[in-house]
């Protein structure tokens, strides 16, 4: 094999030889968005890339080439997440103007709208595609509220009449995902705390609080067995989805914005950066605004990807691993394929 031996304390070179594989690779750039991006998303088969940002306008794109097919039209205010079912046909819409959309994916029509008493922060849908759930701040008088819908109830979705709903009396949820099963929702917190709710009981199943702040994004192993969160902290940690038990730390020494778990190789995707209102200038390398490889067991950066002009806000990899998407401040999104050197590098230990 062509690897290289950790024993031999021959990391750098692994280092050296993953930055020659990145400066190979030549994005595709998408410019779309006025303002800067909040959130992007694959579809389950990977053909469709979902964009969106601080504007009103959602996009969508094919994956393979970036040729745009859409956008979405119906949003007053900013997006701060979306979801798309597992078969691509409905695409849900979390935002600022205080509603969630359900997106015919492929008209671009608008099915139902979500209202809530205060912003959306954070929808998904369970595994089966049949339950809604969406998160509000605590905003204009109004505490922050998970709310779950039957997606197959129309009147609920119809009166905005969630069929449970759990009121955050403490931290708010920054962040939502469903778990490893349909069981449960796992939820990100301001206070850095990590949380599973039952949605059939309403019930807290359980919290830890491995962060010191705010909990930026929460991301899936593609077997939903591992979580990644990022973290305002600089570190992003690794976890058991079930049990919650930290099994590794990936130390930075900037805000983690966003964190992905490659479904390919033992590899984790981090990216963030100063706040934008902190950085006084637009020089690529001052604000360290590249996109940072970690390998997932050992825990050490193996390598970056320049390109954006301001902090990552968000990333995902491809499902299928050979391919990655960065969105950032700077109001554009980057599509990254890997090469060849990617896939034909093997690390033994």
């Amino acid at each position: 094999s062509s690897g290289i031996n950790a024993e031999n304390g021959d990391f750098q070179t692994f280092q050296h030889y993953f930055k020659q594989i990145n400066l190979r690779m030549k994005p595709i750039l998408l410019q779309a968005h006025e303002r800067s991006l909040t959130k992007i998303l694959y579809n389950k088969d990977g053909d469709l890339l979902f964009t969106a940002s601080k504007h009103n306008l959602p996009n969508v794109w094919w994956s393979i080439n970036g040729e745009r097919l859409g956008t979405y039209n119906g949003h007053n205010g900013a997006i701060w997440d979306m979801a798309v079912t597992t078969d691509s046909m409905t695409l849900c819409t979390a935002s600022a103007d205080q509603s969630a959309i359900l997106w015919d994916t492929e008209t671009g029509k608008i099915m139902h709208q979500l209202t809530a008493k205060s912003p959306v922060r954070s929808c998904g849908f369970s595994l089966t595609n049949n339950i809604l759930c969406v998160t509000t701040d605590k905003a204009m008088n109004q505490p922050c509220f998970i709310k779950f819908y039957d997606v197959r109830d129309g009147t609920q979705l119809e009166n905005s009449a969630p069929f449970r709903e759990i009121e955050m009396t403490d931290s708010k949820v920054n962040r939502m995902i469903w778990g490893t099963v349909e069981d449960y929702i796992i939820t990100g917190h301001e206070n850095g705390e990590l949380r599973q709710y039952d949605w059939k009981t309403g019930e807290k199943i359980k919290t830890v609080h491995e962060h010191e702040h705010l909990i930026k994004d929460l991301q899936l192993s593609k077997d939903r067995t591992m979580l990644v969160t990022a973290s305002k902290d600089t570190t992003a940690k690794l976890f058991d989805a079930k049990d919650f038990k930290e099994l590794k730390s990936f130390k930075t020494d900037r805000p983690v914005n966003s964190a992905a778990i490659s479904p390919l190789k033992h590899h984790i995707l981090l990216g963030g950066g100063q706040e934008a209102m902190e950085v006084t200038t637009s020089h690529t390398k001052s604000g360290k605004f590249e996109a940072r490889f970690f390998h997932l067991i050992f825990e050490e950066e193996i390598g970056r990807v320049k390109g954006h002009f301001g902090p990552i806000n968000t990333l995902a990899f491809h499902p299928s691993g050979k391919q990655y998407s960065s969105g950032a401040e700077d109001g554009y999104v980057r599509i990254h394929d890997f090469d060849q050197s990617y896939y034909d590098f093997e690390y033994d230990f």
